[in-house]
């Protein structure tokens, strides 16, 4: 019994194969950094809690002056007009919600800025 467990065991390694060929796999490119706010839009849920950070997108920090953000949001009603960057539908809670981002009262803090408007044709990401 011993001697077919040995063979078996042999037979599985089988050191006499020569070794199979690696299949090409392309290097995975992960992006470090800053996140692009032009890829946001949809349903939004705005976390303050500061224990359930890490479990947001983003962080973001809600700029006071329009000239400094780096994000004009307006407000949509309906989540089905929120189709663009720009145009949020703040859900309220987080499990409806297509992105989960974390409001910081630190700008250093934050990924990107925004600034809400009241007009629809002044939402989106401002021209660097």
């Amino acid at each position: 019994m011993l001697a077919s467990l040995l063979l078996s065991g042999l037979l599985a390694l089988n050191p006499f194969r020569a070794t199979p060929p690696v299949p090409f796999v392309a290097p995975v490119v992960a992006t470090f950094g800053s996140i692009d706010p032009c890829q946001i839009y949809g349903s939004v849920y705005l976390e303050t809690d500061p224990v359930r950070r890490s479990y947001c997108f983003a962080t973001i920090y809600l700029e006071p002056e329009e000239a400094f953000a780096d994000l004009l949001v307006y407000k949509e009603d309906n989540k089905l007009f929120a189709d663009k960057n720009g145009f949020w539908y703040q859900t309220p809670t987080r499990d409806f919600a297509d992105y989960v981002l974390f409001v910081s009262d630190r700008r250093a803090l934050a990924d990107f800025s925004i600034t809400y408007t009241k007009s629809r044709s002044f939402a989106g990401c401002r021209k660097q």
